[in-house]
């Protein structure tokens, strides 16, 4: 698969929205013996679904919710299992920082598995409060100002 990939955010419900469903599905949930629930995929409606493409192969993806009109929350980063490593999450992110400030937002915040905090530290966001579990696992949170 290619490592230079072409980025753009999807609709929810599209073809391409259930091509990331079935990557979040296989890289961060079935692992945890978790499935996504109606429901909860409902709720990522008014979300920002943004992606990493090699023509019509889905690389990785990643949502950013609004928290507020100066925050979003970047959760369920997925990248393909044989790409991790090789530089796709991380213009992934870029990208989503990108768009993020297109769409005026001022800060990004994420909950980091504890496993992903070395990665998200060399992207420039920072540690605060206390660890926690969520989803079976210890978490982090994570911050970023992006002006």
């Amino acid at each position: 698969m290619a490592l230079n990939p072409t980025f753009k955010s999807i609709h929810h419900g599209s073809v391409e929205y259930a091509l990331c469903i079935a990557l979040r599905d296989r890289i961060l949930r079935h692992p945890l013996g978790l499935y996504f629930t109606t429901e909860q995929l409902e709720a990522e409606t008014d979300e920002f679904h943004l992606t990493a493409w090699d023509d019509n192969q889905l690389l990785a993806c990643l949502i950013l919710k609004p928290v507020d009109v100066f925050t979003v929350k970047m959760r369920q980063v997925a990248v393909h299992e044989n790409l991790q490593g090789q530089g796709i999450g991380k213009k992934l992110v870029a990208f989503a920082e990108t768009f993020a400030r297109e769409h005026l937002f001022k800060n990004m915040v994420l909950h980091a598995r504890e496993s992903a905090i070395p990665f998200y530290l060399a992207q420039g966001y920072e540690l605060f409060g206390e660890p926690f579990t969520e989803v079976s696992i210890p978490h982090r949170s994570m911050r970023k100002k992006l002006d």
